[in-house]
């Protein structure tokens, strides 16, 4: 491991997240690589960590008073060894390399998981969307897509939303590629249904990732009927995942934004949910507002002095971390255990430290990490790809049943692959294992490119 991450730390020293991320797969593979030393031989370690290509570029617009502003805008073509380039596009003020890395990074083995032909990438651009006018987003949508377009394609490299990009943004994005290639292609997912959107598409992350977990307490003959559930999160994964919940009987009693969280012990149910669906998708507003339509729930703001995270520091049976990257630490992990948190599944990508993730393994909890529990949403963007390709539509309940079908795959295939490694029940390990071994025999076959 030593070597890999001298190699990694040395090119990229500032880049912390990516080097967590790498380090999480390093640590995990090391037993594959020792018994497979083929691996070791054809340098597959060393070229995996290295992207296939990072293209940055500017991104100049006009704002509603007529002033040029500048944002910088990013694509991260990690590995393509299994499929074309597939990963999402975040707009969030703090987008740089390291985090753009490391959900490429993160993204090529969530991808293999699927069992989708789809490689990895990631991008995004330093720009909030948050404040800024339908005509402010358009018209900084159009300019990154004027740069973008060259580097694209439903064959090359397919993104999708992720953080700041969602449908709104989908729909600007497409309108100018379509503008500058003179050609309607699957080249984005997370299309609106009316032009090459697929059913299931937005609620696909939440619900796997609910998915995920009652595959997971289905292995202590359990399920997530009458579990209390911790969701941190108030966008797309958390929207959803609190929908599933409910649906399989469950009860969601957190919520939370950039500015605080609310903790609702009734339970937020189908018509509260609605509520902050149109709170945060419609109005797009703060979660603190919910406490003003029910004020029997509890709303605290963030408190940059604390070092931990309330949220996770109530009862509760299940956690979903669901809003962004180190959200949980070693405190947070540790509040968890203490108030009877058995179950910790990842809606975001990397959400736990490297620290709260060894307390949770101590103490058997039953944890999934993002690449796994979180791959529904990159599972449904493949399906949506299919569908573009075929030019067909799927039903609601066909692509439900196909995501339903992925997310037990990649339960099962974790599974079997922490237990060959000696790592029985170990999702980490086997998560790791299972995309590393897949990509790592693709690029064997390919030669050295």
């Amino acid at each position: 491991m030593g070597t890999i991450m001298d190699i990694v730390s040395s090119r990229d020293p500032y880049e912390k997240e990516f080097h967590q991320a790498v380090r999480e797969v390093v640590e995990s593979v090391k037993p594959v690589l020792d018994k497979n030393p083929e691996y070791r031989h054809a340098g597959i370690m060393e070229r995996i960590v290295e992207p296939d290509r990072v293209i940055q570029f500017r991104v100049p617009w006009v704002d509603d008073q007529g002033r040029i502003q500048v944002n910088r805008g990013f694509r991260i073509q990690m590995n393509s060894a299994i499929g074309p380039y597939k990963g999402g596009l975040r707009f969030h003020p703090s987008v740089n390399l390291s985090i753009l890395k490391f959900l490429a990074f993160e993204q090529v083995f969530k991808n293999a998981l699927t069992t989708l032909p789809m490689g990895g990438g990631k991008g995004g651009s330093d720009f909030d969307p948050k404040g800024k006018s339908d005509f402010e987003v358009m018209r900084f949508c159009q300019s990154f897509m004027t740069e973008l377009f060259h580097h694209i394609g439903h064959n090359t490299d397919v993104p999708a939303g992720d953080i700041g990009v969602g449908g709104r943004e989908i729909g600007y994005l497409f309108g100018m590629y379509k503008k500058l290639k003179n050609e309607f292609t699957g080249v984005l997912t997370g299309k609106s249904l009316n032009w090459g959107g697929s059913l299931i598409r937005p609620e696909a992350t939440g619900y796997g990732s609910a998915f995920f977990a009652d595959e997971m307490l289905g292995t202590r003959n359990d399920s997530l009927k009458d579990k209390i559930c911790l969701v941190s999160g108030a966008g797309n994964v958390a929207q959803y995942t609190t929908e599933k919940i409910n649906q399989l009987g469950g009860k969601v009693v957190t919520l939370s934004d950039s500015s605080g969280y609310i903790y609702d012990e009734e339970g937020i149910d189908e018509t509260r949910l609605q509520w902050v669906m149109y709170l945060k998708n419609v109005k797009r507003a703060r979660i603190k507002e919910y406490v003003e339509k029910y004020p029997k729930a509890q709303y605290t703001a963030v408190d940059a002095n604390l070092d931990h995270n309330p949220l996770w520091n109530h009862k509760a049976n299940c956690a979903f971390p669901s809003a962004t990257q180190n959200e949980i630490n070693a405190k947070d992990a540790q509040n968890l255990v203490n108030n009877g948190v058995y179950l910790v599944c990842e809606g975001a990508n990397m959400p736990s430290t490297p620290e709260a993730i060894d307390i949770f393994l101590d103490h058997n909890l039953l944890y999934a990490p993002g690449k796994a529990s979180n791959a529904g949403g990159v599972a449904v963007s493949g399906l949506e790809m299919s569908q573009n390709s075929m030019r067909i539509k799927w039903s609601r309940v066909e692509v439900e049943a196909k995501l339903k079908g992925i997310m037990q795959s990649i339960h099962h295939a974790c599974l079997d692959a922490a237990q060959e490694y000696g790592t029985p029940g170990n999702y980490e390990n086997g998560a790791n294992i299972a995309g590393f071994v897949k990509v790592a025999d693709a690029m064997m076959d390919q030669g050295i490119v």
